[in-house]
């Protein structure tokens, strides 16, 4: 189980080569880590992490990726590891900034609010979490707004 998270890890951390058939596959690994460890940061961000914040981060990136139940699994494993291992932001957002454009990056922001809305309440540390990265995402302020109003209705508040 850990060589297989640490093969995971290395496969999905390693800087593209150019040329390599699968550097496609890397990139679009570590776009899939980079959103997966934002989605965990707002969850860590609650003074309680409850399970259905975890559920919906499952259910995120089960939908954005279409991956399996085993992959969600491991991607969520390894995202709650590099979260907790991680220093700031930029690493992930880089990660965003450079393979997304506006539109799906203005997703993302709005899979973290839904995450942050899903046990019913806000807490300002999650609000926090979701203006910084927003920033970091180039956002413009309307578009994270918007962003929000959309994840709340959604969830009913």
């Amino acid at each position: 189980m850990l060589r297989t998270l640490k093969d995971l890890f290395d496969t999905l951390l390693a800087p593209p080569v150019a040329g390599n058939s699968g550097a496609g596959s890397s990139a679009e690994h570590r776009l899939h880590l980079a959103t997966a460890v934002l989605l965990v940061e707002v969850m860590r961000a609650d003074t309680e992490c409850s399970d259905a914040e975890r559920q919906a981060v499952l259910d995120v990136l089960r939908q954005r990726f279409e991956l399996a139940d085993d992959e969600v699994a491991r991607l969520l494993e390894l995202a709650e590891h590099s979260a907790r291992h991680a220093t700031d932001f930029h690493a992930f957002t880089s990660a965003l900034n450079d393979r997304l454009d506006h539109a799906q990056k203005v997703q993302v922001v709005e899979a973290m609010w839904a995450v942050a809305y899903v046990d019913g309440h806000l807490t300002a540390h999650e609000n926090h979490v979701l203006w910084r990265v927003a920033d970091l995402l180039h956002l413009p302020h309307g578009a994270y707004i918007h962003a929000k109003l959309r994840a709340k209705a959604a969830a009913g508040h």
